[in-house]
Formats: structure tokens, sequence, C-alpha cells
């Protein structure tokens, strides 16, 4: 018996030994294929561990990654806290947990987590860095400063840290400890960065010498530091010293070690808030650093087009189109570019390039506001033909679209009525309106058109209506009513509309104030008649 009793006893070791040692490898695997990115494959695994053991904090680890980096939060969340509550002094796992818990909008959650992280992990300086982080973002500056005091109380001060805090007071409101930090650093360390930081505060608050004082420190540290420069160059600017301003700012702008995007940026600015009047007296000393720009980065997207836009606003729009149009053909890939282009040509009326511009980039880009463009130079070349296909192809390839079937029927409409086509321009109308029976500007067009041809004036009536009742202050549509009313001899009725619309752009229309006079002199008010048609005459 004791025999067998042994023997057995034996077997049963052998078989928890290999039990064990199955585990273990099972773990080991499971962990190959998380880091494999096979998260299914880990978690089948993983849950059999845990149900076999639960007290395994890792297989809890583990699981709650898995099921994170398949997004199922929720999951993860309940395994993470799991392994944090079996092994409460690891930090990575509460780590874990507290930004799962940010991920997932717990932000109350996850603050409490962090700052517990915090008191139980003193020695971990890095998480004060995203306790810091998180009282920025929720706006607890308090909080912020004394998290940015044990930053330095363990890692001592550092520019950054100076100027986090600097960020916080100022955001406070608190400007003069905001200045106080910046200055108290210079006295102990100095450097390039702070020294400007400061002469900005000072150069915000109109103390140029204090500001010129401390951008002459930075330079002397670091002669080549752009921030202190633009600075610098300010202070000469403020002073109107424009021959000392030019000279910094070319030397920011001819500096290849400058971003181009930094020196866009300047010039947009430049455009902004300096002075017209400045901008005229200097356009030599403005001009040469928009070019010496372009000469530095003659193939940069962002330096054409703001020299473009430089030229463009000071009154050289013929100039500009040079630099457009260049970065839109260095670039044809940019839509921005190409649209910038063309509504530049748009502005100049350049209705033949426009319109192979237009038709150009739509082949490239397909999308409908270039056709759109297209249309418009294509109205104005009065090539209504060439609207008329633009639209049938719009109808042809989008014919579930129904904003763009609307817009091509409305345009093919104009476009037959400008051919002296009103049958095809009315069923073209009719098209647009089954798709909308509302759109006011088919229905204006069309109710006009009728009055225009003294046709179906009833029905004239009834489309026009709709249009003032839905834009009661627009002096087109107010003008058709108006003028349908005067038709049908309703001159009285019709008087209140075209006043109306003299207080909404009506005087700004020959045609309008000519309907005007009209309906007055219907009513035998000759005098004020007259007034309205010498005023169309002097629009036209």
């Amino acid at each position: 018996m004791k025999g067998i009793l042994v023997s057995a006893f034996v077997a049963l070791c052998l078989s928890v030994g290999a039990f064990a040692q199955n585990v273990t490898g099972n773990y080991v695997d499971a962990v190959s294929l998380y880091s494999a990115g096979e998260y299914t494959r880990a978690l089948r695994i993983l849950t059999t561990l845990s149900q076999a053991d639960p007290s395994n904090d890792a297989v809890w680890y583990y699981m709650g990654m898995s099921h994170y980096a398949q997004g199922h939060l929720d999951r993860a969340e309940e395994c993470l806290r799991k392994a944090s509550e079996l092994d409460g002094k690891n930090f990575w796992y509460r780590r874990t947990l507290a930004r799962l818990l940010f991920s997932q909008g717990k932000a109350d959650e996850g603050t409490s987590a962090y700052e517990s992280i915090v008191r139980d992990f003193p020695e971990r300086s890095q998480i004060n860095y995203e306790l810091l982080d998180i009282y920025l973002r929720t706006r607890s500056f308090d909080k912020a400063l004394s998290s940015l005091d044990e930053i330095e109380r363990l890692r001592g001060t550092s520019e950054d840290a100076v100027r986090t805090r600097y960020d916080i007071y100022t955001q406070m409101g608190r400007h003069q400890d905001a200045i106080d930090a910046v200055e108290k650093f210079n006295r102990e360390y100095s450097s390039p960065m702070i020294l400007s930081i400061a002469g900005d505060y000072y150069l915000a608050d109109y103390s140029d010498s204090l500001a010129r004082s401390r951008y002459t420190e930075a330079l002397e540290l670091d002669s080549s530091y752009m921030p202190a420069t633009l600075g610098m160059s300010e202070v000469y600017r403020r002073a109107r010293n424009y021959p000392e301003y030019f000279r910094i700012m070319q030397g920011f702008f001819s500096s290849a070690d400058v971003p181009a995007a930094s020196k866009g940026l300047y010039l947009r600015n430049m455009v902004r808030t300096i002075d017209p009047k400045i901008q005229q007296i200097h356009r030599a000393g403005f001009d040469s650093l928009a070019m010496t720009a372009v000469r530095v980065h003659p193939k940069d997207s962002t330096v054409l087009s703001e020299t473009g836009t430089y030229f463009y606003t000071t009154g050289r729009q013929e100039a500009a189109g040079l630099w457009f149009i260049s970065a839109a053909e260095l670039y044809p890939e940019s839509k921005s570019l190409t649209a910038t282009a063309i509504q530049y040509l748009g502005l100049q009326q350049n209705w033949p390039s426009l319109k192979e511009m237009a038709v150009d980039a739509f082949n490239r880009f397909h999308e409908m506001a270039f056709l759109e463009y297209a249309n418009i130079a294509n109205y104005n070349l009065k090539d209504y033909d060439a609207i008329i296909g633009n639209c049938r192809y719009i109808l042809m390839n989008y014919p579930k679209d129904n904003d763009l079937c609307l817009s091509a029927w409305s345009s093919i409409g104009d476009a037959y009525h400008e051919k002296g086509n009103s049958k095809e321009a009315y069923k073209a109308y009719e098209k647009a309106l089954k798709i909308n029976p509302d759109y006011a500007p088919v229905l204006n067009n069309y109710a006009y058109y009728l009055s225009v041809e003294k046709k179906k004036l009833k029905k004239a009536y009834n489309m026009s209506k709709k249009t003032v009742e839905a834009e009661p202050d627009n002096a087109t549509y107010l003008d058709t009513f108006g003028w349908i009313l005067h038709l049908q001899g309703k001159d009285l009725e019709a008087k209140p509309f075209f006043k109306h619309a003299m207080l909404y752009g009506g005087k700004d229309s020959a045609v309008i104030l000519e309907h005007y006079a009209t309906v007055l002199e219907a009513l035998g008010e000759a005098d004020m008649a007259k007034i309205y048609r010498n005023q169309a005459k002097a629009r036209k």
C-alpha cells in the first residue's frame, strides 16, 4: 500500500509540474502574440489563464492591453483595474490605467489616478510632467503651479519650466508674476529664449527701451537667435528707424536657416498689420524683403503665394498674378494654389485664361467648383453652348446629386435665355423646379423672363411671390415682384416693394430704378419719377 501511495504522490507532483510548465509556456506564447499584433489569439490564451489563475496580475494586464488595442475600452479598463488591484505597487499598471481613463473622457478619474501615482511614486519625476500637462489642459492653474514646483524641486530650474510658469501666470492674468519669474531666471542663468520672452513682454507693454535691452542681451549670447532678431526689428520699426529695420529683416529673409514657412508667415502679417501709408512710403524696402524671400526660396508655394498677396494688396495686381500663377504651375497637384490663381484671374476679369485654367483644373481634380468657374468665364465670353455642354456633363455623370443637377438645370436655363431660346430655357427651369420647387434663383428668373414677354403673368406672380416671402430684403426679387404687379395694373401695390428695394441695394441697379420710375409715373408722381429716371441714366 505504501508503495502505491508513494507512486500516486509522485505521479501527482509530476502532473502539477507539467501543468505549471504548460501555463508558463502559454503565458509566454500569449505575450508573443500580443507583441506581434495577434490580439484575438492572445486574448484566447490569456482568458483561459485568468480562469485558471485569477491572481496572476500580469495576465490581467496583457488582457487589458489586448482589449485596448482592439478598441474595447470598457473591457480594457476592467482588466487593468484588476491588474492594479492585484499589484498596486506596479507603476506601469497604474499609469496605463490612468491614461486609459483619459482616453475614455473620464478626466476626473484620470486626474485622481495620476495624483495618487505621484504620491506613491515620488521618485518617478516623469509622471509630474504628465500631471502638469493634465492640469494645463483642464486649466487647473493653481495645481499646475504646484506641480511645476515639484518638478523644479526634483529636476532643478530649466528654460522650459520658466517658460511654462510664464505662460501659466499670463493665462491667469498675473502678468507681474509672469515677468518676475522670467527676470529671476535671467539674473541667475540667462538664455536667449528667456531673454526674448522678456523682450516680447516689454514690447507689448510699450516699454521699448527695456525690450531693446533684453533683445540685445539675447543676441550677445546668440547672434543668430531669430525670435530676438525679429523682436529687435520690431523695436526699430516702432521707432520708425526703417533703415535699421530693413537691415535686420534682410538678414532674416536671406538666411537659409530660417524656414520658408516662417518667412511666408511674416509676409502675411506684414500685409495685415503694417499701416498701408507706411507700406507706400517705404515700398522699395518692403518689396526688397518679399523679393529676397522669393530669391532664397524660388519654389516654395507659401512664399510665392504670400508674395502674390503682398503685391495684390499694395495695388500691383499684374505683378501679383505672376506669383499666384507661378505657384499653381509649380505645384499642379495643389488644389488650393490652383484655386487661388483662378480666383485671381476672375478678379482681373481675364476670362480666356480663367476658362483654360478652370477646365484644366476640373480635368485634374474632378471638383465641380472648377467647372463652375469655367462656366463663369463662359458666361462672360458669351459662350453659352459651352455652359450648356458643361452642365449636361454634370447631369450625365452625377444624376443622383440633386444640388449639382439643380445648379446645372438652372445654368442651362439661363444660357438658353441668353441665346434667345425661351422655349428651351423654360424647359430647363421646369426641370430645376421639379428637383426643388422653392429654389428662389430659378423662380425669380423664370418669373422675370415671363414678365418681360408679358406671358403667363399669373404663373409669374405666384413664382415671384414665393421669392419675396423667402427673401424679403432681396432687391432683385422685390423688383421682379413689383414689376409683375405693375404689368397686372397694380401699381399702388407695387410701389411699397420698390421702396423697400431702394433700402437694400436697388439704387445700384439701373433696371430697378427705371422700373420704379415707370411705376411712379403710372401713379402720377412725375417729379419723383424724373429723379429715379435720372439716377437710372447715371447708373448706366
